[in-house]
């Protein structure tokens, strides 16, 4: 409980301090009447934009500005968008399911190929599956995602036309999702394969392994069992980083695939100065990456007994 409480207590204060760099950074861009009015400024009153530093609490302290505008951030209010004119929050709203479907998909992908393959990998060491598993992987840690998509695109498209080109359908559409999904994950099975192989390795060698393997226990389960359950402590490590760096990291996919998701919205919003925006999925993503550790913090104790949190 006590673990549970502190690790909680971190959490609460590592948002906290993002939500002070995401104010000062915004601060730290000039006054945000300017961004406000736009093209308009020279057509504005001096009583105009005095109201306007009213209702931004602009002529109270910048701590209070601080506290305001968390207030807001806390009820969900991360200001308007300057690009699409709507509210930062809702347009997340919109946009995020859309990234999340993708991200999942992907990291799924991603996970069952890459620790499926890396397991064997590690089984069959030395053999042609492990330099095959691993010429997979250093193909697809070298190889770029946006060339991966476009030349994706290019064979299964255009070429045999077996699945669309962009867009995500309409509703649950399983072929728009199969080819973003397998080129956005491709670079991660191959993390996944070299972690899981490696880790595997370390298992298979260890004492506790080859004296279940004396005692005549079967194979497969000396293998799933009491290897991969003590081996998955590292690619799980990686699978949180790796399905938060989907959702956040969706840019080249979102772009390369007109995948109406974030990654296609930061995009907009950063051709556009569109600073709301950008500093509102900021916060988002902050937000996401610290609740993912804080939960695989968690999960770890039920996966590794020898784990013990004071």
């Amino acid at each position: 409980m006590r673990f549970l409480l502190r690790r909680a207590l971190f959490s609460a204060l590592a948002v906290l301090g993002a939500t002070i760099l995401v104010f000062a950074v915004a601060r730290a861009l000039g006054d945000p009447r300017y961004l406000l009015i736009g093209d308009s400024l020279y057509g504005t009153s001096a009583a105009r934009w005095d109201a306007l530093g009213r209702q931004l609490h602009l002529d109270k302290p910048v701590i209070v500005q601080y506290f305001f505008w968390l207030s807001g951030v806390v009820r969900g209010d991360l200001g308007t968008s300057l690009y699409f004119q709507q509210s930062v929050s809702s347009l997340i709203r919109e946009r995020l399911p859309n990234t999340l479907r993708l991200a999942l998909a992907a990291w799924a992908f991603a996970t069952i190929l890459g620790v499926g393959m890396g397991v064997l990998s590690a089984v069959k060491r030395g053999g042609k599956f492990d330099y095959a598993a691993r010429f997979f992987a250093l193909i697809g840690l070298a190889t770029p995602g946006f060339w991966m998509g476009v030349m994706a695109i290019f064979l299964f498209s255009f070429i045999l036309g077996w699945l669309p080109a962009f867009g995500m359908g309409e509703g649950l559409s399983i072929r728009h999702l199969i080819l973003p999904a397998i080129v956005f994950g491709w670079t991660p099975a191959g993390i996944y394969l070299r972690l899981t192989r490696s880790a595997m390795l370390e298992v298979l060698d260890s004492e506790y392994v080859k004296f279940a393997r004396s005692k005549g226990i079967n194979p497969r389960k000396v293998i799933w069992k009491h290897a991969f359950r003590n081996a998955l402590l590292t690619p799980l490590t990686a699978s949180a980083f790796v399905l938060l760096g989907f959702a956040t990291g969706s840019v080249i996919a979102e772009t390369v695939f007109s995948w109406p998701g974030i990654g296609s919205l930061v995009v907009l919003a950063a051709r556009g100065n569109d600073t709301p925006m950008l500093l509102g999925t900021t916060l988002v993503f902050v937000v996401m990456y610290v609740g993912a550790v804080f939960v695989l913090d968690l999960v770890y104790t039920f996966l590794d007994p020898r784990i013990r949190y004071d």
